[in-house]
């Protein structure tokens, strides 16, 4: 374990890849496995896989952003309005860029995007989990991110790949002191999902800790004070570019964005909505059932954080993972897509890579593999009915 005061050696660069080959393997697998019975049980179904990885929910909204651009609204029977200017940019630049320059539709240039990003952020958390608990925790931390029920998520055209590839590789240029690259990440983090916010939190905290701690001119990490200072400056430029530019689109100034997201009944309000809708599930038994699967599922989160915490592991990772968290569980969005929105916050698994990275190699695998084909069942099932929002 370790902190920003005690950085480990750092692999020798030409050796980065070689040393997450195990885990990048691994993760390819896992994912290639929950395809294919993905594919299987859509095919059982009627259904096309093709199109619910590419052009179900959140992904036709991004499709629409690369094709039409910003300004498409859909107003419902009940009054909402429903704007693509919830969707933040970088997604469908992407796709509009990949439908550019190939063959590719805007929708397959998403999937294209996704996939690759799905890659970069299993490196990244490798690279994260290694820098603090060694290489075989490492292995282990990107096989459990994508053993998870809802890891199909990883694969589909939506934008929770791209920004954890980007929360994470900003997060480990934090941690190794690479505070320019960091901001870089950030602002770009910033321009895929709202919570990018948490990736900014995490650079900034962490440097102005880091100025606290050393008042002269080298930082304990080595980094000249200047490039602490670029790295948060740069930082909040996606975020607030994005949020300001909707503010005067709209014409409503700097909480514009509040209102667009209003019109699809998303807001802060500290749980209170999540938690009417648990205590909804105890007016019935069978429903009741759920309620406990809800109780536990969030006792599940809270623990493996104070984990985090009390395993000490380091402030930017405690600070990206705990707003992430907080945003996930206390905002008053559709509850279904909970679980999805906490898919970034992998911090939270890595007491549970530590853990398997403990046990022999045979039990690990057996135990990884038993998840991971649970998993893949799961993840047909959920895709083929209610699936993300």
């Amino acid at each position: 374990m370790t902190d920003l005061e005690t950085p480990v050696a750092k692999p020798p660069r030409a050796g980065a890849l070689r040393r997450a080959a195990p885990a990048l393997l691994g993760y390819a697998g896992v994912r290639a496995l929950g395809l294919v019975v993905l594919a299987a049980w859509s095919a059982a179904n009627g259904k096309s896989a093709h199109t619910l990885l590419t052009a179900r929910w959140d992904a036709l909204w991004y499709t629409r952003v690369a094709d039409l651009g910003y300004g498409y609204e859909v107003r419902l029977p009940n009054g909402d309005l429903h704007s693509n200017l919830a969707f933040f940019p970088l997604l469908p630049w992407l796709e509009r860029l990949g439908s550019a320059l190939t063959p590719l539709s805007s929708a397959d240039a998403g999937l294209l995007v996704s996939t690759s990003a799905s890659l970069a952020a299993a490196w990244g958390i490798f690279a994260v989990a290694e820098h603090v608990y060694g290489r075989r925790a490492g292995v282990c931390a990107v096989l459990v991110w994508a053993v998870l029920p809802v890891g199909v998520v990883q694969s589909m055209a939506y934008s929770e790949s791209l920004f954890t590839a980007l929360a994470a590789w900003s997060l480990y240029a934090v941690l190794t002191g690479r505070w320019v690259t960091a901001g870089l990440l950030a602002a770009l983090a910033g321009l895929t999902r709202p919570v990018g916010v948490a990736v900014v939190a995490a650079v900034w905290v962490t440097a102005a800790m880091s100025f606290v701690r050393d008042r002269s001119a080298p930082g304990p990490d080595g980094a000249p004070r200047w490039r602490r200072a670029v790295g948060m400056l740069l930082a909040p430029l996606g975020a607030a570019g994005y949020v300001l530019w909707v503010g005067r689109r709209t014409g409503k100034g700097p909480l514009g964005y509040l209102d667009v997201q209003a019109g699809w009944r998303n807001g802060f309000d500290g749980g209170y909505a999540f938690a009417r809708f648990v205590a909804d599930k105890f007016t019935s038994f069978p429903s009741a059932l759920a309620g406990v699967g809800l109780i536990v599922g969030v006792a599940l989160v809270v623990w493996l954080y104070v984990t985090c915490v009390r395993q000490g592991q380091p402030l930017p990772l405690l600070v990206y993972s705990g707003i992430v968290t907080a945003l996930a569980l206390c905002a008053s969005s559709y509850f279904g897509s909970k679980p999805r929105l906490l898919l970034p916050a992998f911090p939270l698994l890595l007491p549970l890579a530590l853990a398997l990275s403990r046990l022999r190699t045979p039990r690990s695998a057996a135990v990884l593999g038993g998840v991971a084909a649970a998993s893949a069942v799961y993840g047909a099932f959920w895709l083929n009915g209610s699936g993300p929002p």
